[in-house]
């Protein structure tokens, strides 16, 4: 349904490429996660899919039909929802709503009702600049959905939500699957993506690292890792070793001989811990 092909971005036209030859395909009802730290160019990426930022170098797709050529229509068929909430704090989270849904030419759900879907219905009528972060956030994401799109675009979706709140958006997403939905997820929360994509690429630096679905690539990269702890008393250390690299193998030799070991546990490797491994930096 979608294909993103040999994608460049430089802001400064100085060949320092944000995104730097990105090329991926979505199947329509499936939820793509595109995984990666701050400014690994996932947001450059997902603006350029949704027209915000002119596309200068590649191709973006769908069903074969170019996004330059794609119309104003097309609006109407997708949802973004930002990780900065774009919202007017100065009119209430009900106002807001009504705004919004006035932009497009389809018909769009009922602003209370998608309030009191995410816990907001009590706040319908107060002025957005004085919701919490979190409150903000939900209202952003309850905004993309409001046209039932065909295409949702989520850039961190749960920044900032509580466990309770975080499950609640959680399970509208899965609804929105079922439905058909095709959804394109940005990230640098790796239980997110695990918990909810179909297929996940890593992004660092502008370039896509690998592509896969979660459980391959815990397959793939963690099938001899352990979590062990070392030093002495209370002053240890946490870590992950995968003993098929040679160099962690050769550590964990070295802290056996040594006598350091606390504590040892074979696992299945995270998302995140297989990110580090192939890119060797975290995820903030």
């Amino acid at each position: 349904m979608i294909k993103v092909e040999n994608l460049f971005h430089d802001y400064e036209g100085k060949k320092h490429y944000a995104v730097n030859d990105v090329s991926f395909n979505i199947e329509k009802g499936e939820i793509f996660g595109f995984l990666g730290p701050n400014g690994a160019g996932k947001s450059t990426v997902q603006n350029i899919m949704t027209g915000i930022l002119k596309k200068q170098q590649g191709k973006v797709l769908y069903n074969n039909k170019p996004i330059e050529k794609m119309g104003k229509s097309f609006n109407n068929r997708i949802g973004v929802s930002f990780e900065q909430p774009n919202i007017y704090l100065k009119l209430t989270g009900y106002e807001n709503l009504k705004y919004f849904g006035g932009l497009f030419n389809v018909r769009t759900e009922d602003p209370m009702k998608l309030l009191e879907k995410v816990g907001l219905k009590d706040e319908a009528n107060k002025r957005t600049a004085n919701y919490s972060k979190g409150m903000k956030q939900r209202l952003g994401f309850i905004r993309s959905i409001m046209n039932n799109p065909e295409i949702l675009f989520l850039d961190e979706p749960l920044a900032g939500l509580d466990p309770n709140t975080a499950s609640g958006i959680k399970e509208i997403i899965k609804e929105m699957k079922k439905k058909g939905v095709t959804i394109f997820l940005t990230t640098h929360n790796m239980f997110v993506a695990d918990e909810l994509c179909d297929r996940v690429a890593f992004i660092n630096e502008g370039k896509i690292i690998t592509e896969d679905n979660p459980r391959n690539l815990k397959l793939k990269y963690g099938k001899q890792s352990v979590k062990i702890e070392t030093g002495k008393g209370d002053d240890f250390k946490t870590e992950v070793l995968f003993l098929e690299n040679e160099e962690d193998k050769e550590k964990f030799d070295r802290i056996m001989k040594e006598k350091h070991l606390q504590t040892i546990h074979s696992q299945e490797a995270t998302l995140e811990q297989i990110f580090i491994k192939l890119t060797g930096r975290g995820l903030v």
